[in-house]
């Protein structure tokens, strides 16, 4: 079995980074010092002396690959922790490996070979990783290398938890069925196999290895009752939160003096990320004024020709932290369009103009929204910013609907770029902006704004009217 218990793997990965790393320091001194693509400038050590140290390399290496988790080895680990934990384990291996050689004024320092060293141990690491889990995961879908899980309930969250448990079958976990306590709750098309107070019998017989706890929120004291039941026995036991509905974001956990603390409503948009969120509106956004300049230029004239009044509207908005803003569009419409209040434009709307048709169909009248990324109102990227008057009116209907202002509000969105725009599903525009929210980096800022690219030019825009 590959678990934390009997763990083959590790012992695997273990002998493979040492290999690897051990290759990757000599690699690095045929590359540096034995062909021309880098100047030598100084006297060319000894290949003996690398040689000598490799087992104080290997020594550092095991130790910081394990001070940063390299071999935290379980069946629910996914790569890009693995990804991070290598990259971590590689940087304080080298930073430590360049400190001694500084320590003991050895001869064979180079800052090239550590550059190189550290670069093609990580990539090796990672090559090994990536085969050896993709081996061990096409196992597992055929079958082998199983564990098999109890799951606690039989509601919503446990429904979803088992059907989770189905569609990741590569970690080899498989649900042998379901505890119950509730006569009531026990429905007719979920393999329910005892109740909780039978949990250490189940474990025994059915050679159980995991237990998830999926309960509701008002059957957390169950979950008590849970623990209490498993307490003799070395089963890992995992709680589901039933929280989505409450949180809107992400889970987070911190110790505070101790205590467990967990973040319900906590915005990944902080520290670093603000930066360079912040950095990549500035210099796309200066980008794209300058190459569309005689672009803009060429559609203000035709909204000044084709329709009296300004050029450009100016709409107040909501954006971060519920803050009012004035977001500018191209005139679409008759300068009279809300004489009679604000409301949503429809299919066929009689208050726009000839001209505005095309400019909203396309988006192009979105366009000087750059100058508000510039200003600072709003991001590139974000979810959509509505106007006060709706804002007021939805955050009392639709469940954490304020919880989209807690980024900027952006040109396009997620939601956007999944046909939720206009006078579209509510409920579905702000699912798909808390899950940007939750899941946003920088990758996935440039792919929303290459869809919305590829949709403006090459797909009919649904909801665009």
């Amino acid at each position: 079995m590959t678990n934390r218990t009997s763990q083959p793997l590790v012992a695997w990965f273990v002998l493979g980074d040492l290999a690897l790393t051990a290759t990757a320091w000599l690699v690095a001194y045929f590359v540096r010092f034995r062909t021309d693509l880098i100047p030598i400038l100084h006297p060319v050590p000894e290949f003996g002396q690398y040689v000598a140290n490799l087992p104080l390399v290997a020594l550092i290496a095991v130790v910081s690959y394990r001070l940063t988790g390299m071999y935290e080895v379980h069946r629910m680990r996914r790569f890009r922790e693995e990804l991070v934990a290598v990259a971590r384990g590689v940087g304080l291996m080298a930073l430590a490996v360049m400190a001694t050689s500084f320590v003991r004024h050895a001869q064979y320092e180079s800052r090239a070979v550590m550059v190189l060293f550290a670069t093609g141990g990580f990539f090796a690491i990672v090559g090994l990783r990536r085969a050896s889990w993709q081996v061990v995961r096409g196992l597992r879908r055929r079958g082998l290398n199983q564990s098999h899980a109890l799951i606690v309930g039989t509601g919503r969250l446990a429904r979803r938890t088992s059907r989770t448990l189905r569609h990741l079958n590569w970690t080899g976990i498989r649900t042998v069925g379901h505890v119950e306590d509730d006569p009531g709750r026990i429905p007719t098309d979920l393999p329910v196999v005892g109740r909780i107070e039978e949990l250490p019998e189940l474990v025994q017989k059915h050679h159980i290895e995991h237990v998830f706890i999926a309960l509701p929120l008002n059957r957390y004291p169950d979950a008590r009752r849970v623990f209490a039941a498993l307490s003799e026995t070395v089963v890992d036991v995992r709680l589901i939160a039933d929280v989505p509905a409450l949180a809107g974001f992400g889970l987070t956990t911190t110790s505070l003096h101790g205590m467990t603390v967990i973040g319900l409503r906590e915005s990944p948009h902080h520290g670093l990320n603000v930066v360079v969120k912040r950095v990549m509106d500035v210099v796309l956004a200066t980008t794209a004024l300058i190459v569309l300049a005689p672009f803009l230029a060429l559609v203000a004239l035709l909204v000044k020709a084709t329709s009296p009044g300004p050029v450009l509207y100016r709409q107040e908005r909501c954006g971060l932290n519920g803050r009012s803003f004035h977001m500018l569009k191209f005139r679409s419409m008759r300068v009279d369009a809300e004489a009679g209040g604000a409301q949503m434009t429809g299919t066929n709307d009689p208050r726009k103009t000839r001209l505005g048709s095309i400019l909203r169909a396309t988006n192009i009248d979105e366009l000087p929204q750059l100058f508000n990324v510039l200003m600072g109102d709003m991001s590139l990227v974000g979810p959509r910013p509505e106007r006060p008057v709706f804002v007021s009116k939805f955050r009392k209907s639709i469940p954490n609907y304020m919880a989209r202002h807690a980024v900027k509000a952006g040109m396009t969105g997620w939601a956007q770029v999944n046909g939720w725009r206009g006078n579209s599903s509510l409920r579905k525009r702000v699912q798909f902006d808390l899950y940007y929210i939750t899941h946003w980096n920088p990758l996935f800022d440039v792919r929303i704004m290459f869809l919305t690219v590829w949709r403006m030019v090459f797909a009919k825009q649904k909801h665009a009217y």
